[in-house]
């Protein structure tokens, strides 16, 4: 069985969340963020949510489930980013996983785990499931 993680105060999620989204974006003249990335991507659980600039209370919802699950479960152990995908259309990540619209993607090396469309059914009205399909994906990949 494994050790669950130590939780972190919604103030030490909101700096690991910020520090997680300021150290994808890339300098204009190099690419070695990308490759930093792309070597922690190997050996990490990454979850990242894709989505507008306008969201809606079931947008906003599956960010919401998706954090606490993350933070409860897994802590530090599993990243999260949130990408607001019109004011960062150069994220090299769009590319990437050649992300359009709201998108939930977990991610480690090149696999890739699309939750998108269970997250959007569940968020708001079945939020345990949207939890437990989550931790069954991360896990599966730790």
């Amino acid at each position: 069985m494994r050790a669950k993680a130590p939780k972190l105060s919604g103030n030490q999620a909101q700096v690991r969340r910020s520090e997680s989204i300021s150290s994808a974006k890339t300098d204009k003249d190099t690419d070695n963020t990308v490759a930093v990335d792309d070597a922690k991507d190997a050996a990490t659980v990454n979850v990242y949510y894709f989505h507008a600039t306008r969201r809606c209370a079931t947008c906003e919802a599956v960010e919401a489930v998706t954090v606490k699950t993350i933070k409860e479960n897994y802590g530090p152990e599993v990243s999260f980013e949130s990408i607001n995908n019109e004011e960062d259309e150069s994220n090299p990540l769009i590319a990437k996983w050649e992300v359009e619209g709201q998108t939930l993607l977990i991610i480690k090396g090149d696999e890739k785990v699309d939750l998108t469309n269970e997250a959007f059914l569940y968020a708001r009205s079945k939020a345990q499931r949207l939890e437990k399909k989550l931790k069954a994906t991360i896990d599966s990949m730790l």
